[in-house]
């Protein structure tokens, strides 16, 4: 038998063969999303994070029930988790959570087949205000427990974030009262149309054309309802009247405040207390008020009612703290740890107490003269500019809902009631779902696979492409 063999020279003339890319193919993908997630991912830790939570008040409001008619709801177990590894992410917009359930294998692991639209995400995240505050509160009675948050020293800060409302949506009185009778003449006018059209297309866009007419006429209502506030918030001596007051039509509850950066844009002031030993926050308030020291004692009075207890010693900066402050507090048997502002009169030290000082203010005037008081003070600036950062690197930059009551969710869930209020520092170990999780779980040094819950909810871009996970196709 001959054999023959091919040179070098003729094994090369042809054309390579190559596999090629046929994206026009379909086909039918099998996967095993719970083998494809590594058991190490925080989407596990999450996952038993959330079915640890007393979620039945949100099973209450389901209306679709065993033996009756309906479409089935959403789990909202799958919500919870949804929203809480988003806000590790600093996703805070529907849309590109509900594009994230699509393509992001921890995000489909959490759905487990379930399909998820943004209409869904934005209702249970905005219409959750409740649980997201107790889910803040339950945490941190959950470390003060086990003693990682001692709450005997907190430190106050405020942060602005943007609202979602345009400078150019506000208006005067005069202005808002003339769109509120052009708002009723078109909803007028089209519930009529909507009337007299036979056709079942038209009416539908009609009917469209009717809800988004009616939902401008009630924002105006609002804004016009927000304007006597916004009236009495007008200084005097600015050379500017009162009628000059304006209130936004796209969200009647912002104001306009001066931002960091030195400009000035609508927004929100989220106030945070912070826990200075564990960098946990504690306390929470979204107001739209563009100064500070209105916020320390309906804080404290927050702490009190969830964990009946006041912190000793409370830092504040200068835009915190008032001399009205000094004196609630100190009926708490609480300490105001904050810098000592500079006298008009140059001859004045600021130490010196005035003859108009109470006891209190005298005692604080003397106490921050001290070297030991200036250091102390100086935990503030590692505490609460560390956690005002944090969140701003997670997204608390701009806010995607309207109103008070729903930006509060953002930092309660950053934030749950949010955050952000923030769930910050939360440590849980990854482990068995099925087992309960022991007081070892919860360290004061953070294991290597522990989940960090930072309630940041917010808005904004997360570096997603930091986690070791591999991603899918389109499911």
């Amino acid at each position: 038998m001959v054999q023959c063999r091919m040179s070098d020279k003729d094994r090369y003339v042809g054309k390579p063969r190559t596999l090629e890319a046929n994206r026009a193919q379909t086909r039918m993908i099998a996967m095993d999303l719970e083998s494809m997630l590594p058991q190490d991912h925080p989407a596990r830790a999450v996952w038993a994070f959330v079915e640890r939570l007393d979620l039945s008040s949100l099973y209450e409001k389901i209306r679709a029930r065993e033996g009756v008619p309906g479409r089935a709801a959403h789990d909202p177990r799958i919500l919870m988790s949804l929203w809480l590894l988003a806000t590790l992410d600093g996703v805070g917009a529907s849309r590109r959570l509900e594009r994230l359930c699509q393509w992001h294998l921890a995000y489909q692991w959490i759905c487990g087949g379930v399909n998820m639209n943004y209409h869904s995400l934005a209702d249970f995240y905005s219409g959750s205000e409740e649980i997201l505050k107790e889910l803040l509160v339950d945490c941190v009675a959950v470390l003060v427990d086990q003693g990682l948050v001692k709450l005997e020293r907190v430190a106050q800060d405020g942060v602005k974030v943007r609202a979602s409302a345009g400078a150019s949506s506000f208006r005067t009185r005069d202005r808002l009262e003339e769109l509120r009778e052009i708002a009723r003449q078109q909803v007028e006018a089209l519930a009529a149309e909507l009337d007299a059209d036979p056709g079942a297309a038209s009416r539908r866009e009609e009917a469209a054309r009717e809800r988004a007419a009616t939902s401008r006429a009630e924002r105006i209502e609002r804004a016009l309802e927000q304007m006597p506030e916004a009236e009495a918030r007008k200084k005097s001596n600015n050379g500017k009247k009162k009628d000059q007051a304006r209130v936004s039509t796209t969200d009647p509850e912002a104001r306009v405040m001066k931002m960091a950066d030195g400009g000035f844009r609508p927004a929100y002031n989220v106030h945070l207390v912070t826990d200075t030993g564990s960098q946990v926050i504690v306390g929470v308030k979204v107001d739209n008020q563009g100064t500070d020291s209105h916020a320390m004692a309906p804080l404290a009075d927050q702490i009190e009612e969830h964990h009946q207890v006041i912190p000793p010693d409370w830092l504040a900066d200068g835009g915190c703290s008032s001399l009205k402050n000094i004196d609630v507090m100190n009926k708490r048997g609480c300490k105001v740890f904050s810098p000592l502002r500079q006298r008009r009169r140059s001859d004045r030290n600021p130490s010196d107490p005035c003859s108009t000082d109470s006891p209190a203010v005298a005692e604080w005037r003397a106490r921050m003269a001290t070297e030991q008081a200036k250091e102390i003070y100086k935990q503030r600036g590692a505490t609460s500019e560390c956690v005002n950062a944090q969140a701003r690197n997670h997204g608390l930059r701009q806010f995607f809902v309207r109103g008070g009551k729903k930006v509060l969710s953002h930092p309660s869930l950053s934030e749950s009631r949010p955050s952000t209020t923030r769930v910050g520092g939360l440590r849980i170990e990854n482990q068995n779902p099925t087992q309960r999780i022991p007081s070892q779980a919860l360290s004061n040094e953070p294991p290597r696979k522990s989940l960090i819950l930072r309630s940041t909810l917010i808005a904004g871009s997360s570096p997603l492409h930091r986690r070791e996970t591999p991603l899918t196709g389109s499911g």
